[in-house]
């Protein structure tokens, strides 16, 4: 995986873990307009940092502290050349349609 993007943003891997299917739905809705969607719970997202503060603000307006989890992972231009894929097809992106 390359790094095509500028190095004014970091690669970050972003997880969560939220048991109410409402909640799950809206971070996940969140997620999509900052990033690729790559497995069930699981984000990688380039943002500057003023996106990484944008991106938690709209979060923490969904989430419940006590029983959500959201991780931000940064990963390093090292790190991001060196990510494999081994098996199993990527989760299906979702289709836009505009009439």
């Amino acid at each position: 995986m390359s790094n095509n993007r500028s190095n004014l943003t970091t690669c970050y891997i972003i997880a969560y873990d939220i048991p109410n299917d409402k909640r799950r739905s809206k971070v996940h809705k969140i997620l999509c307009g900052f990033g690729k969607w790559t497995q069930y719970s699981l984000f990688e997202c380039f943002l500057s940092k003023k996106e990484l503060v944008l991106l938690r603000s709209k979060l923490a307006k969904h989430l419940i502290a006590e029983k959500d989890s959201v991780r931000f992972y940064p990963l390093c231009a090292n790190c991001l050349d060196k990510v494999e894929t081994v098996g199993g097809a990527l989760p299906a992106e979702d289709t836009l349609f505009i009439l």
